[in-house]
């Protein structure tokens, strides 16, 4: 599997450096983060986002506290108030807070290396689900801009890719555009067929027999299989289970939280009306008018058909598969 060029989230020696996914696909623009409070707005603005990139991040950041000399549990505490459902922000900064404070620079290189590897063998596993000549259609970004390098669901892509003929749909994964101006830029930039498809057309494309699976990420995968993942990830798997569709989640073991029974125990964040409202500059929705924007929804565990994790695929009954591998 080819690396990436290009680097979601990188250490500078004095700064963290993150690749402004907002600007993407027309401009390639870095951020660097020089403290905390900078590192924690990165994530809470979506500098940067992505699960695993996101745990990333936080790890650099609690990092970036110890180098600097400020109060590292304070750190840990910011950090963890930025985004509320992906559950890597909190599994990498409970690893930094068990690391000695001499240590934490090279915790949060361990984080990022360990995640290259995971998306690696998540590649690996999950290849050999999709077949040759397959049109796969993802949602939201589960790419290498989401984690340390490769992807999870696009690792699966791009694996099965080396050997096979691929095509993919990506939805355009409204209202954020992660689809459109993500998964698209970099599959086009790593020479993967892919087409970009608004939301609402994936059940007609697979109507007609355009679809073969359905492969996403997740940001939180509990106990009995349910996956927390994009709003619209819902959509997808009712719409694969309609039609007799494979529908694959990518999730590396750290994004599984087996303390949730099931998935109406994630907390799902609200993100701002004005993300609904607006493209960019350019207002779409009458003032006054009232917006709901959750950013996560739950699919549930009977509309899975695999997950796939850096050590092997899980299935029913997921209680017990998932268990098993971590």
């Amino acid at each position: 599997m080819t690396t990436p060029s290009w680097h979601p989230v990188q250490w500078t020696g004095d700064a963290v450096r993150l690749l402004d996914q907002r600007r993407l696909p027309t401009e390639e623009v870095y951020v660097t983060c020089r403290t905390v409070e900078e590192v924690a707005l990165g994530i809470t603005d979506m500098v940067v986002r992505g699960a695993p990139a996101i745990g990333i991040t936080a790890a650099y950041g609690v990092a970036l506290a110890a180098q600097l000399g400020v109060d590292v549990d304070a750190a840990i505490q910011r950090l963890a108030a930025t985004r509320p459902t992906a559950v890597n922000l909190f599994w990498a900064l409970e690893r930094m807070r068990r690391t000695p404070r001499e240590s934490l620079m090279d915790e949060a290189h361990r984080v990022l290396e360990e995640d290259k590897a995971i998306c690696r063998a998540i590649g690996e596993h999950g290849a050999a689900l999709i077949p040759d000549g397959a049109t796969v259609l993802t949602h939201c970004n589960a790419g290498a801009l989401a984690t340390g390098a490769y992807g999870t669901a696009l690792a699966v892509i791009r694996e099965a890719a080396r050997t096979k003929r691929i095509r993919v749909f990506a939805d355009e994964t409204r209202p954020y555009l992660q689809g459109s101006r993500l998964t698209a830029w970099e599959l086009q930039k790593d020479g993967v067929d892919v087409t970009v498809i608004t939301d609402n057309m994936a059940g007609w494309f697979m109507q007609k027999g355009e679809i073969t699976c359905a492969i996403v990420g997740s940001d939180r995968t509990v106990r009995n299989g349910d996956v927390c993942n994009k709003i619209g990830t819902y959509t997808v798997a009712v719409l694969c289970k309609h039609h007799g569709l494979p529908f694959y989640a990518a999730v590396p073991v750290s994004t599984l939280d087996l303390t949730m029974r099931t998935g109406a125990e994630i907390p799902i964040e609200e993100r701002p009306p004005r993300e609904v409202t607006h493209v960019g500059d350019r207002q779409l929705v009458p003032t006054g008018v009232p917006v709901r924007n959750p950013s996560f929804d739950v699919t549930p565990a009977a509309l899975v058909t695999a997950i796939i994790t850096e050590r092997g695929v899980a299935r029913t009954p997921y209680e017990s598969s998932l268990a098993g591998l971590v």
